[in-house]
């Protein structure tokens, strides 16, 4: 299963991630007080699910035979009470049945399931 960890010191927001052996920084932009070295916490939810989306779709595409040229997906995060995503696929190669397909297929998709569900979290102190 999947593993990370983060790492703040002194340099405000700066925040160093480790997860799947991979290096990122996150950060705040700068008009929130950051330095804007790296994506936000938000920005970083939607390269999940965008990543997930995408790499799902071509899957199911591969699976099925279908010529999939490529695939754009947009995504969008807006309210600040109620937090929506609108997500937008764009899909090169595949007639309208099959891109209706895909659409519904990212309608379950890994990290979509999960956002949907909601996932319990336990923290405890080490």
């Amino acid at each position: 299963m999947a593993q990370g960890s983060a790492h703040i010191g002194k340099d405000r927001y700066r925040t160093e991630i480790v997860v799947g052996g991979h290096a990122i920084t996150a950060d705040e932009p700068e008009a929130l007080g950051g330095a804007n070295l790296g994506p936000t916490p938000y920005d970083l939810l939607l390269a999940a699910l965008g990543a997930c989306t995408a790499i799902t779709l071509r899957m199911y595409a591969e699976k099925k035979g279908w010529p999939l040229e490529s695939l754009d997906v947009d995504l969008r995060l807006s309210g600040k009470e109620e937090k929506r995503i609108d997500r937008t696929l764009t899909i090169v190669g595949l007639d309208a049945e099959q891109r209706a397909r895909l659409a519904d297929v990212a309608e379950r998709t890994p990290v979509t399931m999960t956002l949907k569900q909601g996932l319990p979290i336990a923290t405890s102190l080490a």
